[in-house]
């Protein structure tokens, strides 16, 4: 072939090779080695725990690797730190973003850029066109006085980015940057990145859906247990492939959902349920042993309506029925006595004592059925309990004693659930369940509400993950502007028609 008609592939700006790295003798990563080309979305993908934070850390020189190195602009490095990092384009857009709340959006834009030229004196007036400038080069519509608190999660992405690119940004790494994001907000996002790209930035894009790994993305890169399992173009790649090389085995997402007995009595029932400013005349019933999807865009009503349940924004009207006797929930408290357990979308600050051990986790709502007649505690009741959820929910970690916030996204779902499964609740309540969990802990979380589902619990599923609800509901009901506007049931519930029902 003569060099005239050979594509030139730009160099890439930051190339990690053979990188090594091992946390007490444990390998963390072994061999990993990955290029960011401008121009391209090069998509990392892998279960929680394959070695996807610790490779962004190396990249970003927040972690020193064992061996191996980065290159930056073909220059070697056998460690970088941040702030070289920084300077040299490399940004990482965290999960939690790390703005500041309390300043506005144009000062979280512009600050950090002036606190790295090392500038003493900070004037408003005299940054702010930098921001503005950012906004009209790629087409956004941030208010630049609004405070970041005030922002929507879609908005603070935003703003990150911006951020970013005010520093010079060449190379972007964003962490599961859809997690909390509706449908139209991904939309938006990923117009924004198209931008990017067209800009010859290089991107990272971490993600753990498999359908927008592959709307967005040029290259992927799949990892497990620390390993690099294959690198190639994504057109080389489909969903199921991308589950296969991510868990090592075939991952079914068909829909299997068992017959539920039309006479089952009623666990749950809502009767004209209200709250000012949120949700309207919400009714419906939820019998023993159903798995309920409930789903709605964001702002629709959905948390709101669980919330009330869990009795953390109790309802101003109507009557909730547990078992068929009407019961009344004014706290979280009210709800735990009505035999209703609730697993948060915040699982991190909601649903979980970081600090605390695994086992601590596990029994510290059902702490009064492990009593005994004389009112003690009984240590031999508590450690089964411990025992049962640890190895029967499989958390991967050394034992029940190590802290929850070294935990996995997935790993830390599970002892959420186990907290509640340990309460022996009469309707558990997930929001999100499987939000910024690996496809492989989604099915086993899912196969789990089914198995108890099936011994008698009745379940309710808020997302707005179409293909979970399809998989696990026996009904879904679509929640618009606060009110119930459709219920779908047999061959109603599918993607499309979720999807479909949600926006219109």
């Amino acid at each position: 072939m003569s060099s005239d008609t050979v594509s030139l592939v730009p160099s890439p700006v930051v190339s990690a090779n053979g990188i090594f790295k091992s946390f007490g003798g444990v390998p963390a990563l072994v061999d990993v080695s990955i290029d960011l080309i401008p121009g391209e979305v090069h998509c990392l993908a892998g279960e929680n725990g394959c070695g996807k934070s610790t490779l962004i850390k190396i990249i970003s020189g927040v972690e020193r690797p064992d061996s191996g190195e980065i290159l930056i602009d073909g220059v070697s490095h056998s460690h970088i730190n941040a702030n070289a990092a920084i300077k040299s384009g490399i940004q990482v857009i965290y999960q939690d973003f790390s703005l500041f709340p309390n300043l506005t959006v144009a000062e979280n834009i512009v600050l950090t850029a002036e606190v790295a030229r090392r500038r003493r004196l900070y004037s408003p007036a005299s940054v702010r066109p930098k921001a503005e400038e950012i906004l009209r080069d790629l087409g956004l519509d941030l208010d630049l006085d609004r405070e970041v608190s005030e922002l929507s999660v879609a908005d603070k992405q935003l703003t990150a980015i911006c951020r970013a690119l005010v520093n010079d940004a060449r190379a972007i790494i964003m962490d599961e940057p859809t997690t909390a994001l509706t449908h139209s907000e991904v939309s938006r996002l990923f117009a924004l990145v198209e931008r990017l790209r067209a800009r010859g930035v290089a991107l990272m894009f971490v993600s753990h859906k498999l359908e927008e790994v592959l709307a967005i993305s040029q290259r992927l890169t799949i990892m497990r247990s620390g390993r690099q399992i294959v690198t190639g173009p994504t057109t080389d790649f489909d969903e199921r492939s991308i589950s296969h090389y991510m868990t090592g085995r075939e991952v079914d997402e068909s829909r299997v959902v068992s017959e539920l007995d039309a006479t089952a009595p009623l666990a749950l029932e809502l009767v004209d349920l209200s709250l000012a400013g949120a949700y309207r005349n919400i009714s419906f019933g939820l019998r023993r042993g159903e798995i309920l999807g409930v789903t709605g865009l964001l702002g629709s009503g959905r948390t709101e309506i669980a919330e009330s349940l869990f009795g953390v924004t109790p309802a101003d009207e109507g009557q909730i029925k547990v078992n068929g006797a009407p019961v009344r929930i004014r706290s979280i408290q009210d709800a735990v006595s009505a035999g209703i357990g609730y697993v948060p979308e915040d699982r991190l600050s909601q649903g979980l004592f970081l600090e605390k051990s695994i086992a601590d986790n596990i029994v510290a709502s059902s702490l009064r059925s492990h009593r005994t007649r004389w009112g003690t505690l009984s240590r031999d009741a508590i450690a089964s309990t411990i025992k049962h959820y640890f190895h029967g929910l499989k958390i991967n970690a050394r034992n029940a004693q190590a802290p929850v916030r070294t935990l996995s996204g997935g790993n830390a779902q599970r002892v959420v659930l186990a907290k509640w499964l340990a309460t022996s609740p009469t309707v558990l309540l997930l929001n999100g369940p499987t939000v910024g969990v690996d496809v492989g802990s989604k099915q086993e979380i899912l196969e789990l509400l089914r198995v108890e589902a099936a011994k008698g619990m009745s379940v309710i599923v808020i997302s707005d993950d179409a293909p979970e609800l399809v998989s696990s509901c026996h009904r879904v009901l679509v929640i618009k502007q606060g009110r119930l506007t459709h219920i779908l049931e047999g061959d109603e519930i599918t993607v499309d028609t979720i999807q479909e029902r949600m926006s219109a």
